[in-house]
């Protein structure tokens, strides 16, 4: 099985980097004020057991779905399936059930579509493309691939000038 990793932008590594931080904010201040509060200071400390909790749980869950987005985000091509995988969720695509596989220059987009009239796009390294599409005619040989190459428009020709 040939996994390629998926390919964040900068913009969802920092936004990805934002939430970490925000998590670890969380349990830090979750703990100040636990320590600093405590639960006495609340007319029935049921409820404020819960509220840490809860607080502690809620950074917790942030921090591990994040890490796994960032650790565990690839598709993969085995001898039946097109797996993706986005962090804790993971998908199985049938390659039998695959058509056609686009590459569009003009949007620098990868898409496979299916025969039940739906598709997804592949977002890994530029570089990729032609390796992953290689693993997936290695199952399938009849895909159909075709590249939408750049086309000179009168306003390229104007641009040059």
């Amino acid at each position: 099985m040939k996994k390629f990793n998926f390919r964040f932008t900068k913009l969802t590594k920092i936004f990805i980097c934002l939430g970490l931080a925000l998590a670890a904010g969380a349990a830090i201040v979750n703990t100040y004020m636990l320590v600093t509060n405590g639960i006495s200071s609340a007319a029935n400390p049921t409820i404020k057991i819960i509220q840490y909790a809860a607080m502690y749980f809620a950074a917790a869950l942030l921090t591990v779905v994040l890490i796994s987005l960032l650790v565990s985000s690839y598709y993969a091509v085995n001898d039946k399936k097109l797996i993706t995988c986005f962090g804790i969720i993971k998908t199985k695509y049938d390659i039998e059930k695959i058509e056609s596989v686009l590459l569009d220059r003009n949007t620098k987009k990868l898409s496979v579509f299916f025969s039940e009239s739906h598709f997804i796009v592949i977002v890994v390294k530029e570089e990729w493309y032609e390796d992953f599409v290689a693993e997936l005619l290695k199952v399938k040989p009849d895909i159909e691939f075709s590249i939408n190459s750049k086309e000179n428009t009168p306003d390229d020709e104007t641009k040059k000038k």
